[in-house]
Parts: structure tokens; C-alpha cells; sequence
């Protein structure tokens, strides 16, 4: 007889969102993404950190003061570092998991390539214009999304 308490889909993907987010480097805000293709294949995974070649030493991780003294005009999002790391043909027509609603900017790429469906953990900036311009493009669109629901499973791993 076969298990009976193993995760489902939106937990194994948004596991995968969560595992990701400890590759990042970001001291306040650490992201995760998982790109999944319509037969439930993992195609991508990415975490908010700085581009290749800018040291993440040397690169500012302020929240505050000058724009270029903060974080904000250099790090990838997860979202986009999803989509940039796939090396594959199409994603038309997949999923992303995100532990974070899409800002603006990665919704627009999220648009772009034919995502169908964001699957999204925590939507703590959603009274922000971002999020709000995110929304509405994402309807305008019709690319679907929605609020993972936390099954209270807790999965410890020992690497």
C-alpha cells in the first residue's frame, strides 16, 4: 500500500520557492522562484541576488538613504533570475511558485514569456503602486494567480 502523507504538487514547488530562498544574500528580504512546465517538470528555479560578475561584496544591501547606496537599482529578482537562468525553448503556458508576489517589473516578464498561473506565498507589499500595476496587468492579461495555502507540514532537512 503507498503512502498516504506525501506533498502534493503546490508543496513540493512552493518547497522548492522556500529551499531557494536560501541561496540568497539579502539581508531583509530573502525570495524564491519555481518555474513548472505543464506536466508538473521543474524547468527553473532563481532567488533575488546581484547580476553575475557584481560581487554581492561589494554591492550595496541597504534598504535606505542613496539610490545607488541601496539595493534596489542592482538586484535580480527571483522571478526574473527564474526566467533568465532557463535555458530551455518555450515556457508558454507554465506555472511560477514565488514565496513573494511578483513586483511590477518581473510581472511584465512573467507576461511576456506565457506564464499562466503565479502561485504566491506572502503578498506583504500589496498595497504598494507595484504590486497594484502587477495585478492589473496580471488581469488585464489573464494570467491567473492565487495565494498558496500552507498545509502546516513542516519538512526538515538535514544537508
Amino acid at each position: 500500500m503507498k503512502r498516504k502523507d506525501y506533498i502534493k504538487w503546490d508543496e513540493y514547488f512552493m518547497g522548492i520557492a522556500l529551499l531557494s530562498t536560501e541561496r540568497s544574500k539579502d539581508p531583509s528580504t530573502s525570495v524564491g522562484a519555481c518555474i513548472v512546465s505543464e506536466d508538473n517538470k521543474i524547468l527553473s528555479v532563481g532567488y533575488n541576488g546581484m547580476p553575475i560578475g557584481c560581487s554581492d561584496d561589494e554591492f550595496p544591501w541597504n534598504r535606505e538613504g542613496d539610490p545607488l547606496e541601496s539595493k534596489y537599482l542592482y538586484v535580480c529578482h527571483a522571478e526574473l533570475n527564474a526566467i533568465l537562468n532557463y535555458n530551455g525553448g518555450n515556457i508558454k503556458g507554465a506555472k511560477i511558485y514565488t514565496t513573494l508576489f511578483p513586483c511590477n517589473e518581473c510581472t511584465k516578464a512573467i507576461i511576456q514569456k506565457g506564464v499562466k498561473e503565479i502561485i504566491y506565498m506572502d503578498d506583504k507589499y500589496a498595497e504598494t503602486d507595484s504590486v497594484i500595476a502587477s495585478k492589473r496587468m496580471l488581469d488585464a492579461s489573464n494570467v491567473a494567480y492565487r495565494q498558496y495555502k500552507p498545509v502546516g507540514k513542516d519538512i526538515i532537512l538535514s544537508l
